[in-house]
């Protein structure tokens, strides 16, 4: 194995501990979850646990194709979820919380999966979108810019759980 293989191998293994760990610490915080607790607004504002589990899947349905890998969702079945969203505060909008959390766990298994074939040469690419607008992002950046936001929005799950009256589950 070369030196650029070992390193390569290195990095995805660092990237699949990221996201295994926020697929962790997402599973832990919505356990037990109804449909409506997953619906609380936080106050003064925010979004609420349905909102951020279903934008968590939404953003890595998105990556799927960079890592070739099949989206879970059709094109425009989590639209309500993208980025920039408004707060989901109409019941009549939100995906089933447990459709949510099965569709995350899909996902997640994907991305896994296709982070374990990255190469080099795929981590190098220009990347196709660029959320901070960075001319010079690539693959590699973008994958860890995603992932980034995935723990950050996992840790509002925790909040979100404490907030609904739950004990926290992370101890």
């Amino acid at each position: 194995m070369t030196t650029a293989v070992s390193e390569t191998v290195k990095e995805v293994e660092v990237f699949r501990h990221q996201a295994g760990a926020t697929r962790q610490v997402v599973h832990l915080n919505v356990d037990g979850f109804t449909q409506e607790e997953s619906l609380l607004q936080p106050e003064p504002a925010g979004n609420c646990l349905n909102w951020v589990v279903g934008h968590l899947f939404c953003i890595y349905d998105q990556m799927l194709p960079l890592l070739g890998q099949q989206p879970v969702m059709e094109k425009d079945a989590l639209k309500r979820y993208a980025r920039g969203s408004s707060p989901l505060v109409d019941p009549a909008e939100a995906l089933d919380f447990q459709d949510l959390l099965r569709g995350w766990a899909t996902a997640n298994e994907r991305v896994d999966a296709g982070l374990a074939g990255l190469t080099a040469e795929a981590l190098d690419r220009p990347a196709p979108v660029s959320p901070s607008n960075n001319p010079d992002e690539t693959v590699r950046s973008l994958i860890s810019t995603v992932l980034f936001h995935q723990a950050y929005h996992a840790g509002q799950t925790g909040i979100l759980r404490r907030l609904a009256g739950k004990e926290g589950a992370i101890r």
